[in-house]
């Protein structure tokens, strides 16, 4: 499966250019090992992963995908690949590279061409945004355990809680589970915390009449899932409850849409008409989802300006959300995956509104 990725770049390159890959993420995804450094270099022959002595061992009896060589000196040990693959061109990863960086390489090399042209980027976010079957496997096992720690919470939760405290339960219960640790940083807000969209857990105290929402996922075998639940604590209002229901309704709307084809961002608009009509525009400010996988934000996007396609077999969330400042907000999110005629919620918790 992993080689078969090195040989879809290599089937795309002229003789004489090579890719750099220097990001985390694509390094994982081209070798199926899990490093804080590195770097790879794929030309039209061949593929080397220079790693160093902290990884080197493991990397030589774990990676199969491509070559793997210690890496002792970056400029030197990359050039003498160049060399010896006669290199004329050179194209990086221009969205995960910094200026400084591009042209510190820029100015280490000579004899061949930098290039800031992104298609290493093009190629491989394409590459990515189509999940291969063990792929989605591992995001549906992430969700898993995602939904086992909402369960677990919805029996926990209770007024005189702190959002921490909820956020540091939902953690360690997920990691008991088998996560390997959290997707981001976990989101858990409640009342007036609630209309912060990427809100901070606190030490406020849940109080009886709160929304508490919870943004979390789940990582497994390096893939992560996202899901997000607003439930209530002893009572609420009636604007509340309507609040819920329409971003229920734009939730559940725009998912219908989505299939093979469709355009993200008509997606999009589904979601925020529906919102705005029920008489709450300008409180959905962010984008209606993105894509999961090796990392939490992946492309496409479902937003205003994204006008790229769905595929099938990408993996997408749907958040739409209603945030009123200084008195609460919700949202609502599921991961589906995309099929030729339609999509399937890989989501199992429960959407309808619950009261605590």
């Amino acid at each position: 499966m992993i080689k078969t990725r090195v040989e879809k770049i290599q089937n795309n390159l002229d003789t004489n250019t090579a890719v750099l890959i220097t990001s985390d993420s694509v390094r994982f995804y081209l070798t199926g090992f899990k490093s804080s450094a590195g770097y790879i270099v794929i030309s039209k022959s061949s593929a080397t992963l220079l790693i160093d002595f902290r990884y080197y061992e493991k990397a030589k009896s774990e990676v199969d995908s491509m070559q793997v060589k210690l890496l002792k000196k970056r400029i030197t040990d990359i050039n003498e690949i160049f060399l010896q693959n006669n290199i004329k061109k050179l194209f990086v990863e221009t969205s995960y590279m910094s200026i400084d960086e591009f042209f510190s390489l820029k100015n280490s090399f000579s004899g061949f061409e930098v290039s800031n042209d992104n298609f290493a980027d093009t190629l491989i976010r394409e590459m990515r945004s189509v999940k291969e079957k063990e792929e989605l496997e591992c995001i549906k096992k992430a969700q898993q355990f995602t939904d086992e720690t909402y369960s677990y919470i919805l029996k926990r939760i209770k007024a005189g809680m702190t959002e921490k405290e909820v956020m540091l339960d939902m953690e360690f219960f997920m990691r008991k589970l088998g996560s390997e640790g959290v997707s981001f940083d976990f989101i858990v807000v409640s009342g007036k915390n609630s209309s912060l969209p990427h809100g901070v857990p606190t030490d406020k105290k849940i109080e009886n009449g709160d929304f508490v929402t919870m943004d979390f996922g789940a990582v497994y075998n390096g893939y992560r899932s996202d899901m997000t639940r607003t439930v209530a604590v002893g009572n609420i209002s009636d604007e509340q409850k309507r609040v819920y229901d329409t971003v229920l309704k734009a939730q559940t709307q725009s998912i219908k849409a989505i299939k093979q084809g469709a355009v993200c961002c008509d997606i999009d608009k589904i979601a925020r008409d529906i919102i705005a009509n029920a008489g709450y525009d300008g409180c959905f400010g962010h984008g209606l989802g993105h894509s999961v996988g090796i990392e939490i934000h992946e492309n496409p996007a479902l937003n205003t300006v994204c006008k790229q396609e769905l595929k099938a077999g990408t993996v997408m969330t749907v958040e739409p959300g209603i945030y009123i400042e200084n008195k609460f907000g919700v949202r609502i999110e599921d991961m589906v995956f995309v099929t030729e005629n339609g999509c399937v919620d890989i989501t199992k918790s429960p959407k309808d509104l619950i009261v605590l």
